[in-house]
C-alpha cells in the first residue's frame, strides 16, 4: 500500500513538473511558431501564456519588432566609371512569423545578401551626380526591389537608406575645383550685373542732369562740400568740360581773320 502511494505521488509530481515546463510566456512583440510532430500548426501562438508539450511540440520564437540591418560597404563602379565604396542600412520587420520560419532558413542573413547584390546592381546603373542628387529616389527603388524579394518570406522592408558614399581623393579634389569654378562664375556674373545696373543708373542721371544745366553746378558745389568735410589741404576747383572745348577752339583759331575779299584785317 505504501509502495503504491509512493509511486502515485512520484507520477503526480512528474506530471506537475511536465505541465510547468510546458508553460511558455511570450512577450507582446513575440510569436511562437509551433511544429507538432514535425508539422506546422496553422497559426502562430502568442502573446501571453501558451502550452508547448515537448517532445511532441517544438516552438520557434520570432520577434515582430523592427530591426536595423547594416549592409557592409560595397565597391561600386557607376555608369560614368567612378569607383565608390557605399554602405546602407535596412529597416525590416516580420509580418508573417510562420513564413519567416518555414520559407527561409535565416531571413536576416538572406535579406543581407539580397541587399548587397541589389545595392551593387542599382547604384551601378546611376551616374555619380544622380547618386548624390537623387538619393531619395534611389532609396525608394532599393526598398521596392528588396520588398519584392522578401515578401514571400513574410518579411517587410520598411525603409532603405544609403548611409555613406566614400569617393577617391582625386574625385574629391576634382569636385572641389568644380565647385570653386562654379562659385567664381556666379561671382563674375553678379559683378557684371552690378556694373550694368550702375552704368544704367549713371545714364539715367546724365539724362536728368542734361535737362537742367544748373543742376550740374549744384552737384559741383555739393562735391566741394563733401571734400571740405575731410580735414585735408587739397583744394579742388571744378571746371566745366565746355570751358576746355571753348579754350581749345580759341587756341586753334588764327590771329587774323580773312575778309570776304581775301584781305586780312
Amino acid at each position: 500500500m505504501e509502495i503504491g502511494f509512493g509511486f502515485s505521488t512520484i507520477v503526480i509530481i512528474i506530471v506537475i513538473l511536465y505541465l510547468l515546463s510546458s508553460i511558455k510566456i511570450l512577450a507582446e512583440y513575440e510569436r511562437g511558431v509551433i511544429f507538432r510532430l514535425g508539422r506546422l500548426l496553422p497559426q502562430a501562438k502568442g502573446p501571453g501564456i501558451i502550452l508547448v508539450f515537448a517532445p511532441v511540440d517544438r516552438m520557434v520564437r520570432i520577434s515582430l519588432r523592427q530591426e536595423a540591418l547594416e549592409v557592409p560597404p560595397q565597391d561600386i563602379i557607376t555608369r560614368d566609371n567612378v569607383t565608390l565604396k557605399v554602405n546602407a542600412v535596412i529597416f525590416l520587420r516580420v509580418i508573417d512569423p510562420s513564413k519567416a520560419v518555414v520559407e527561409v532558413s535565416n531571413y536576416v542573413y538572406q535579406t543581407s545578401q539580397f541587399a548587397q547584390t541589389t545595392l551593387r546592381s542599382v547604384l551601378g546603373e546611376q551616374e555619380l551626380d544622380e547618386l548624390l542628387a537623387h538619393r531619395e529616389k534611389i532609396n525608394l527603388r532599393l526598398q521596392s526591389i528588396l520588398d519584392t524579394h522578401t515578401a514571400p518570406w513574410g518579411v517587410k522592408v520598411a525603409n532603405v537608406e544609403v548611409k555613406q558614399v566614400d569617393m577617391p581623393e582625386s574625385m574629391l579634389r576634382a569636385m572641389a575645383k568644380q565647385a570653386e569654378a562654379e562659385r567664381e562664375k556666379r561671382s563674375k556674373i553678379i559683378h557684371a550685373e552690378g556694373e550694368f545696373a550702375a552704368a544704367q543708373r549713371l545714364v539715367d542721371a546724365a539724362k536728368l542732369l542734361a535737362t537742367e544745366p544748373v543742376s550740374v553746378q549744384l552737384r559741383y558745389l555739393q562735391t566741394l562740400t563733401e571734400i571740405g568735410v575731410e580735414k585735408n589741404t587739397t583744394v579742388v576747383f571744378p571746371v566745366p568740360v565746355d570751358f576746355f572745348s571753348g579754350l581749345q577752339k580759341m587756341l586753334g583759331k588764327p590771329d587774323g581773320t580773312e575778309t570776304p575779299g581775301g584781305s586780312r584785317s
